[in-house]
């Protein structure tokens, strides 16, 4: 990579064309998007409730979909705190002790963004959610009825269905 040139920047997204050069020397401007922050989702599950998830909008893709608490990690916070804290703020329970699960980066081809995903076995509830305008509702969904939103396209967004099935693959969701 010889460069970037920005063409967009904002405090959420940066939008930049790179000039790269492939090994046999051809060169060529390769569109790309920086993400200045992480995210970082958590799945809580409590044996005999299920798993605490949002039922959400999505206007970019105009769908509906269940989703994990997740959202940007603010500066100077651990990928561990902010996945507490956006549990807490967009669902009103404070997750138990995390365990990370794994990091990955969703679209490696196009952009930089990097996804944190964590495991809380419970929750307390602490109150009404601070973000309440970020979902329609937010509830305990059995694990039977998380398997069947999963394979019946109820769970669109990429980094909620990577932590369940990185969940039900590697046995994190058991005791239902």
């Amino acid at each position: 990579m010889h460069g970037e040139e920005h063409l967009y920047d904002s405090p959420w997204v940066s939008l930049r064309l790179a000039d790269v050069e492939l090994p046999d020397g051809r060169r060529f401007g390769h569109h790309l998007i920086r993400v200045p922050a992480p995210a970082a989702g958590v799945v809580v599950h409590q044996p005999g409730r299920g798993v605490l998830l949002l039922w959400r909008h999505r206007f970019i893709t105009d769908t509906w979909g269940w989703e994990i608490p997740a959202g940007r990690v603010e500066p100077g916070e651990t990928v561990e705190a902010g996945a507490a804290r956006e549990a807490l703020e967009e669902t009103g329970w404070q997750p138990g002790p995390l365990r990370h699960l794994t990091s990955y980066r969703p679209s490696n081809g196009l952009s930089d963004q990097t996804f944190h995903l964590f495991a809380a076995r419970g929750a307390t509830h602490q109150g009404a959610p601070v973000d309440w305008f970020e979902a329609e509702r937010v509830e305990w969904v059995p694990l039977a009825d998380v398997r069947t939103a999963v394979a019946g396209g109820q769970v669109g967004d990429g980094l909620t269905l990577t932590a369940l099935c990185w969940c039900l693959a590697f046995g994190e969701l058991t005791g239902d």
